[in-house]
């Protein structure tokens, strides 16, 4: 027997969630298929910016996040163990002069609650999406369920959520296009070593052998996240939760913290160990009729900034009154302008995050100079607050 639901979310990750919470709370029938069975443990985005906790607030995600998460009220460039200058995001919102920073796991877990408490039937974990078929004012999907069950529902909306490999999407016959980049990174969350007083700043050194960036986080510790030398010598495995990380890779990107900034990172302490690499894709389109795709499923840009994650909310938020509206009205998609808007975000995004890698990339000694001398001249002009917005993706 085919089920049937307003709208089909594919993807039970932090953006399917905060989807599908939004839908609940005005009233509109919503499933979430996850695929994974089990909740996910995974750590790797962090930081959540202020356009997003607004969005959060809609469901009441926003205070529980902000009794856990650390607030990154500045960032501080670093070059040589020399402050070039100082980027406060105090002016770059009216409701969260910070940037937050949270375990993924646990920014997911409070999404989760919200779903489960406006919709406590709406997630459904260990459900694959196997097939689609737009039949008229109406979508027919089907999967297999925990057990390798079929299921099948029929729904007047499905948004695709489920990331950059979207079954979605590849059901639908949509082509991406990017490029893949050179630049290879390391991630590692340990003890905070920086001294008490940086606990609300995030830094970024920028000296000659490429960047090494910090985000303090709960708990008293701290991410660093460092630009692998053209030897590939610094290196570490894709993270895999249930796995204790690899302790000589933990030393090797401790001895790069240590030799680029001076923080001493104690690897014993080291709970989260990944390597990176980084690529850029878009969606030819952001959608089909009555099918469409959020997220990464839309456009992947790299995690340099921490803007990707929160690139997905802001397509949630967008999204959600156009298909509650949609739902209560009887009317279908597409809607053109949301595609436009958050294609023109995405490409904004990206171009921000290419050159956030371009800055941390090595340099000869007199072009690191020149670097130095750039960004100690563009963090004193008064365009600052200008730059603080749009770090905080406050763009307008």
């Amino acid at each position: 027997m085919t089920a049937e639901t307003d709208v089909l979310v594919v993807g039970g990750g932090p953006v399917g969630l905060l989807l599908g919470a939004l839908l609940a709370r005005d009233g509109v029938g919503v499933q979430v298929w996850e695929r994974r069975p089990a909740v996910p443990h995974g750590s790797r985005a962090i930081g959540i910016h202020p356009p997003s906790l607004d969005a959060f607030a809609a469901v009441g995600a926003d205070v529980p996040v902000l009794a856990e998460a650390t607030r990154v009220r500045e960032g501080v460039a670093r070059s040589r163990g020399r402050t070039l200058g100082t980027l406060s995001f105090a002016s770059a919102s009216a409701t969260h002069p910070y940037v937050v920073t949270l375990d993924q796991h646990r920014t997911e877990a409070i999404l989760r609650e919200r779903l489960e408490a406006a919709a406590p039937e709406a997630l459904r974990p260990g459900l694959a999406l196997t097939g689609l078929l737009r039949r008229g004012s109406r979508v027919e999907v089907t999967g297999t369920g925990p057990g390798g069950e079929p299921v099948s529902v029929s729904a007047a909306f499905v948004v695709g959520a489920d990331g950059a490999r979207s079954t979605v999407r590849e059901l639908l016959g949509i082509r991406t296009t990017g490029r893949d980049y050179p630049d290879r990174y390391v991630m590692g969350d340990f003890t905070d070593p920086e001294p008490a007083g940086l606990t609300g700043t995030a830094l970024v050194d920028v000296g000659p052998a490429g960047v090494v960036e910090s985000f303090p986080l709960p708990g008293g510790r701290r991410r660093y996240v460092a630009l692998s030398g053209p030897d590939r010598s610094l290196g570490a495995p894709a993270w895999r939760p249930e796995e204790a990380p690899d302790q000589e890779a933990a030393l090797a990107l401790a001895v790069t913290v240590r030799d680029r900034t001076g923080a001493e990172a104690d690897p014993a302490t080291c709970t989260m160990l990944s390597g990176f690499g980084v690529r850029r894709r878009e969606a030819e389109r952001m959608g089909v009729g009555r099918v469409v795709l959020i997220g990464d499923a839309a456009h992947e840009i790299s995690p340099i900034g921490g803007q990707g994650m929160n690139l997905g909310w802001l397509d949630a938020a967008e999204l959600a009154p156009l298909l509650a509206g949609a739902v209560h009205r009887g009317e279908g998609g597409p809607w053109p302008d949301f595609a436009r808007r958050r294609t023109i975000a995405a490409r904004r995004a990206a171009r921000q995050a290419e050159a956030n890698m371009a800055l941390g990339r090595p340099l000869g000694v007199l072009a690191h100079r020149g670097r130095e001398a750039f960004l100690r001249t563009a963090l004193a002009l008064p365009t600052s607050d200008l730059l603080a917005r749009v770090y905080a993706m406050r763009w307008s």
